[in-house]
């Protein structure tokens, strides 16, 4: 196995861990030893051993001496809930470590790579550190700005419209699209809507119609104003105020990434402040004309100059209809 596939399998092994582990990031190691079979580790949850100690101990003692070790994440050097991992690859006497990319986190930042080269180990920073980065992007964000990463979603007919006149939404897309839906909710640590959305759709903001056999982590529900009592969004937090500093608290909160599901005047407001990270745009083959509810409810542009334009990162069929994701 040469390093690059040894960094996809500490990659798989991170995956594999993507919705369990968070305000921790969710770490893949491989360990390739001198003599013997690969081995792979994932982080735990919070409290629990890190990717490193994982496959370090899925090893026979010794077996570490000499290995190579590819981790998705640059390893800790501080003491936390867990000894530091860069000091149990130097312990366990291993002599390459490939690093996917560095940690943005103040208390490692380089820290963990200049203790393994100090201890003679030679480390490749870097490798296939792009597509680590996009797994990693939700914990890289929130570790660089203190804020979650913000996916928009919004369901919309081909004429950009999210409800009728009467207020009415449900329902623009197809199930297929809703349980793509559902998909989102459960790789997203909360999950925000405004008072109004609660009001007229009295939506559960629960993660449901996964394949059976997936343990499902229920985001936290949060609501920009006030839910009605009985509203089936409770237990949630209700918050007030400009969606920046609803951001600074859900990122102090170890919120790493939040969706966004509108209405349509939340959904502008993010989008005004350019607090969006990304943007879920389900695209149903309808049409429902000038008076239905536009994408983004009070932003206008009068001229071509003044245009938001983003870049298309992908465009899926989901049953009937179309998921276009879009990034500033």
């Amino acid at each position: 196995m040469n390093d690059h596939d040894l960094m996809r399998a500490a990659l798989a092994a991170a995956e594999s861990v993507r919705l369990t582990t968070a305000p921790n990031p969710w770490v893949g190691c491989a360990i390739r030893p001198v003599d013997g079979v690969v081995v792979t580790g994932a982080t735990q949850p919070p409290g629990g051993p890190h990717a490193e100690r994982m496959a370090l101990d899925a090893l026979a003692p010794g077996a570490a001496i000499g290995a190579t070790v590819a981790v998705t994440l640059e390893p800790c050097s501080h003491h936390g809930r867990t000894p530091p991992c860069a000091d149990a690859l130097v312990a366990a006497g291993v002599a390459r470590v490939l690093v996917g990319c560095v940690d943005p986190d103040p208390r490692v930042s380089g820290r963990g790579v200049e203790l393994l080269r100090q201890h003679g180990i030679d480390v490749e920073v870097g490798v296939l550190g792009d597509e680590v980065a996009e797994q990693l992007r939700p914990y890289l964000h929130h570790r660089r700005t203190g804020r979650p990463f913000v996916v928009l979603k919004m369901a919309t007919t081909l004429d950009g419209r999210t409800a009728a006149s009467d207020g009415s939404s449900r329902w623009i897309t197809s199930p297929e699209a809703r349980r793509d839906v559902h998909r989102l909710r459960h790789e997203s640590d909360a999950v925000l809507v405004g008072a109004g959305t609660v009001r007229a759709d009295d939506p559960e903001l629960t993660v449901r119609d996964l394949s059976e056999g997936t343990v499902v982590r229920q985001p936290r529900r949060i609501v920009l104003g006030r839910a009605p009592e009985g509203a089936q969004v409770h237990p949630c937090t209700e918050l007030d105020g400009p969606v920046d500093g609803v951001l600074d608290r859900l990122g102090d909160e170890g919120v790493l990434q939040l969706l966004v599901e509108g209405g349509a005047e939340v959904a502008a407001a993010f989008h005004r402040a350019g607090l969006v990270d990304r943007y879920v745009l389900y695209l149903a083959p309808a049409l429902m004309g000038a008076d239905g509810v536009p994408l983004l409810r009070g932003i206008g542009t009068t001229t071509m100059r003044d245009l938001w334009r983003g870049r298309i990162v992908s465009a899926t069929r989901i049953g009937p209809d179309l998921r276009v994701v879009l990034e500033p």
